[in-house]
């Protein structure tokens, strides 16, 4: 498998999107301490992991300003 291109770096954490990957829509969130989440692109809301919100409430401000920035990447690394 093709390992997930990274969207963005934050100090504490790393956004990417698995190229076919399943819906719903959502990117990763991994940890520099190697926890990961899964959010949903459309809502924000934490699909999987061990993650709090307020650990990684600077990626979901980001991910607000860049939601079509993160649907349009996830549809294309899909085909």
């Amino acid at each position: 498998m093709a390992s997930m291109p990274i969207i963005k770096r934050f100090a504490n954490c790393r956004v990417s999107i698995n190229p076919k990957d399943h819906n719903p829509p959502h990117f990763h969130v991994r940890m520099n301490d190697d926890r990961e989440a899964w959010v949903a692109i459309a809502t924000l809301e934490i699909l999987h992991g061990k993650v709090f919100v307020r650990e990684i409430a600077e990626v979901l401000d980001w991910a607000v300003a860049n939601r079509g920035l993160l649907a349009d990447k996830f549809e294309e690394l899909q085909q």
